[in-house]
């Protein structure tokens, strides 16, 4: 069996350190820098217990010489890191670090990257998070300037930190994204790279792509790429050129595909997020995925109607013009029908609106094919047997998300890291964690039955929790997360193992 499907779960205390750089509290014999955390830091000592329990570099262990990536990094590479970065915010008051990959957890694994790099090479933090997140607001709540500016002296070594987005939604208007309000970014330094799925997709077969709702209002522009054989996507030719990438993600769950993870977390890897398909509008007895059947009123599906007109043919032009017309039109409504609507009825709109349920028969799809072209598309664009990429993960589930993930979660103190040298078997592991059934998840599924099943069965786990150690094999609900309210009572792992 190849090692690359070993996976470690760490298990330790909940809480993160606060202060940035987030330097270790314990002076490990392979530690480089001089400097120490008068406050515990458990995220530096996980990632530390990770390699030990994966048996990186075992033999030097505890020793000065100690180098666990070195099998995975050499010296001269480029090494990218791909943390969650997808909010700036948590719109409920909760959490950001259970939505958002902390800080602590990136630090520890920069120091192991710089020891394996000897020197020679180049380190950048990248993703490509959603429209309306403030980057700056993040990067000074996570303390990333301190974080990059303590690497280059201790390091001499830059670190770059980069925003693959185009245009930053810099404000939403009663959760309308006017198109006027949005601040040109300057994206991937590198460029985008087209890729083309064609049959390779997991869209290939869908007969009706007229329904197709990508990341923003002009569905033309997700259809014109989602069509037939064609099935294209715009990637970061920054992540697609690094020889290593290290792949960060939470432990959270998703409203649209069940878990966010590696998988889903892919996302962040697009530079046109509105080549990706999140849901089909309108409902299943019309061939959408937008919403559960037997769900709304027919007034409800009648305003539902009307507000996709109106997207698709004001918002769509992004015109301050057709913006102005839709946001008096929008007036009228809430003055108007709305409060015809019951406080739960609009409750459950919010919630499920957008194919947020275990029926969205899109999402998961989309999920498959970045999964695919990860594993399987070079900096060129080029298909390849092999991964042209090495790769690791560590997912941060110190504190993790459930319920209303990924976007407004509740917070999940679990202590947990989860870790090892191939994306597909850590996604798996974490759902069985998290008290979740894998096999309900469609994008596993489908990528079982086209190259991938070795990724999912073929797996060792590592543990030093007595209770885990039967987890692939033994039903539980284990972490107890709830799964998003689209996803009760189909995604939970029960006793019975089903």
């Amino acid at each position: 069996m190849s090692v690359s499907y070993r996976v470690a779960i760490w298990k330790g205390k909940a809480h993160y350190p606060s202060l940035s750089p987030f330097h270790p509290s314990i002076t490990y014999p392979e530690y480089r820098g001089q400097d120490l955390s008068q406050e515990e830091n458990p995220a530096y000592e996980g990632v530390r217990e990770s390699f030990r329990l994966l048996g990186m570099d075992v033999g030097r262990f505890n020793t000065p010489e100690w180098n666990p990536l070195g099998e995975i990094i050499h010296p001269g590479d480029r090494v990218l890191i791909k943390p969650n970065f997808v909010l700036s915010h948590h719109a409920d008051g909760g959490n950001l670090f259970s939505i958002v990959t902390h800080p602590s957890v990136i630090r520890a694994v920069l120091d192991y990257v710089v020891l394996a790099l000897k020197g020679e090479g180049s380190v950048v933090i990248s993703d490509a998070p959603q429209m309306d997140c403030d980057f700056s607001t993040l990067s000074e709540q996570m303390g990333l300037s301190i974080l990059q500016d303590w690497f280059w002296h201790a390091y001499k070594m830059p670190l770059e930190i980069v925003d693959l987005r185009s245009f930053w939604q810099k404000e939403m208007r009663d959760g309308v994204a006017y198109s006027h309000l949005r601040m040109p970014l300057p994206g991937d330094p590198l460029g985008e790279q087209w890729v083309n799925l064609g049959k390779r997709s997991a869209f290939y077969g869908v007969t009706d792509s007229s329904r197709f709702y990508g990341a923003d209002y002009d569905r033309n522009e997700v259809i014109r790429h989602h069509h037939g054989e064609v099935h294209e996507y715009a990637l970061s030719r920054t992540v697609l050129s690094a020889d290593v990438v290290i792949s960060i993600p939470k432990l959270k769950v998703h409203k649209k595909v069940g878990v966010t993870l590696n998988a889903k977390g892919l996302v962040g890897i697009c530079t046109n997020k509105n080549t990706l398909v999140h849901y089909q509008v309108g409902f299943p007895e019309q061939g959408g995925d937008q919403f559960p059947p037997d769900f709304l009123s027919p007034i409800e599906k009648l305003s539902i109607r009307a507000q996709r007109w109106l997207f698709d043919h004001l918002l769509a032009r992004q015109n301050p013009l057709f913006n102005r017309v839709y946001g008096l039109l929008r007036s009228a409504y809430r003055k108007t029908l709305r409060p015809v609507m019951t406080g739960e009825s609009e409750a459950k709109k919010r919630i499920f609106d957008g194919g947020n349920w275990y029926g969205n028969d899109s999402a998961w799809r989309m999920t498959a094919d970045l999964a695919q072209m990860f594993y399987h598309v070079d900096a060129h664009g080029n298909w390849c047997d092999l991964p042209p990429r090495r790769m690791f993960s560590i997912v941060d589930g110190i504190i993790g998300g459930d319920r209303e993930g990924p976007l407004t979660p509740r917070a999940r103190p679990a202590g947990v890291l989860i870790s090892g040298e191939d994306l597909l078997a850590v996604d798996w592991v974490a759902t069985r964690l998290m008290g979740l059934n894998p096999q309900q998840l469609r994008w596993i599924e489908w990528l079982q039955i086209h190259g991938f099943a070795d990724h999912f069965s073929e797996i060792s786990l590592i543990t030093e929790v007595p209770e885990w150690l039967d987890l692939l094999s033994k039903p539980g609900r284990y972490l107890e997360f709830e799964p998003h309210p689209g996803w009760k009572n189909y995604l939970e792992l029960d006793d019975s193992g089903t």
